[in-house]
């Protein structure tokens, strides 16, 4: 019984980080995508910048509007939104002929990021026993990287198929995003949100089956208590005391999480190793390595994020992070060999992968209190967009106006802002229920 109750919250969590691989598939495919747009469209260096980050402002307004109708009609509806999103998206792109058709159809797949960049992990967290929390929830992360390591590889093996390549690269997300679409249908609604709108039945049955009889009990006690206070959420609750110090902690690790430049080596590596003076066709093959050392190391966070903890991953990381861009900025300065470079940024990517990447998106998910979660998520996410967005627009002038070593070692830098904040910020939530955390 336990096996078959462990199977089925493992289950209905892979389906709900299917929004997760969307989401890492939407963001990376572009990489291999910008270089033949580039041409295809004739973009300057300013453009390419514009048409990549575009997908972040349809990320900043989904996560802006995901949290009102995930409160009134629930995280499963909210969800299959998005994967209707994802396919007009998909087929948008693909077709586009002008390049304000592309970037309208890009900005409405981000509105779909957004969406499931907050949704999936919340509806996670709100199913998963506490002792399995971390690992449940990094399950979206780990879909993410699975999902850019997805778009990485049928990039590099699109990359012969003739002058539209860039079409299918783009129109191939569809068929992931109709099955996530369809799986949606069979998992079940979120027990806390069930509560909250006051169909407690429906909750026990699902919590039943998630922890058993009694465990689900229990379970309902503890929500129903935090749950006491019934009025509505307001925005500006979460200015409360209780609740000030979480969302600070939350929107820092948001902004942390991306301006130390995951997304600069993510959104634009084919250009870092075309740098090095590699042909496109073998700076995106380089790219697959990144999108394997990400998958790997997503693996070995969520082996050990219940077991070390969130915040000895979070401090360790980002003290590697810092010493990898430094030695990658190095070797930008002193122009050594492409092996090199890719070897650090390879480094900084599992750095990466081991903390800032899946951990940020578990403590977001768990350090806000029940009734104001989904607008407590929502600012946070909406900063990680919004960094996200002036790092990938950026980005590309920065290495046109002050090169690769000097863009590199500021990362660097910001890296070591990240270790700081952890050290000081960051507590320990491993092993606790959600209503029991504290900030």
């Amino acid at each position: 019984m336990e096996k078959k109750r462990t199977g089925f919250i493992i289950l209905i969590s892979l389906i709900a980080a299917l929004g997760g691989l969307l989401f890492g598939f939407d963001t990376a495919v572009i990489s291999g995508v910008v270089p033949y747009i580039e041409t295809y469209f004739d973009l300057s260096s300013t453009q390419i910048g514009w048409v990549v980050s575009s997908l972040i402002l349809g990320c900043i307004v989904g996560v802006l509007i995901a949290g009102a109708p995930s409160d009134k009609y629930g995280r499963k509806k909210v969800l299959s939104t998005a994967a209707l999103l994802f396919v007009i998206s998909a087929f948008g792109t693909a077709l586009s002929k002008e390049i304000s058709t592309f970037v309208i159809f890009r900005v409405l797949g981000g509105f779909a990021v957004g969406i499931a960049s907050m949704i999936s992990p919340m509806y996670i967290s709100e199913i998963a026993p506490a002792e399995h929390r971390g690992k449940l929830v990094s399950l979206n992360q780990l879909t993410i990287v699975i999902g850019i390591l997805i778009a990485f590889f049928s990039n590099y093996l699109l990359s012969g198929v003739g002058e539209n390549n860039w079409r299918w690269m783009l129109v191939i997300m569809a068929i992931p995003a109709g099955l996530f679409f369809i799986a949606m249908f069979f998992v079940p609604e979120s027990p806390r949100w069930l509560m909250v709108t006051k169909q407690n039945e429906k909750a026990l049955k699902v919590l039943t089956r998630i922890n058993g009889e009694k465990n689900a009990k229990e379970e309902v006690e503890t929500i129903q208590k935090a749950l006491q206070d019934d009025s509505k959420p307001r925005l500006k609750d979460l200015l409360n005391t209780n609740i000030r110090k979480a969302l600070f902690v939350g929107i820092c690790l948001a902004i942390l999480q991306q301006i130390t430049g995951i997304n600069s080596i993510m959104y634009y590596a084919p250009m870092i190793f075309k740098e090095s003076g590699l042909s496109t066709s073998d700076a995106i093959l380089q790219t697959v390595a990144v999108g394997v050392i990400n998958l790997l190391f997503t693996l070995i966070a969520i082996r050990f994020v219940d077991k070390i903890g969130r915040r000895p991953l979070l401090i360790y990381g980002s003290m590697m992070m810092a010493i990898s861009l430094l030695l990658l900025s190095i070797a930008f300065f002193m122009n050594w060999e492409g092996i090199w470079k890719l070897i650090f940024i390879l480094s900084f990517i599992g750095a990466f992968a081991l903390s800032l990447g899946p951990v940020t998106w578990v403590l977001i998910a768990e350090i806000f209190p029940n009734r104001v979660r989904g607008k407590a998520m929502s600012v946070s996410i909406v900063f990680v967009w919004i960094s996200c967005f002036v790092v990938s627009l950026f980005f590309p002038i920065l290495c046109d106006k002050i090169g690769f070593g000097f863009t590199f070692l500021i990362l660097s830098m910001i890296s070591v802002v990240s270790f700081l904040f952890n050290m000081k910020f960051v507590i320990e939530t491993k092993g606790k229920n959600l209503e029991e955390i504290s900030i």
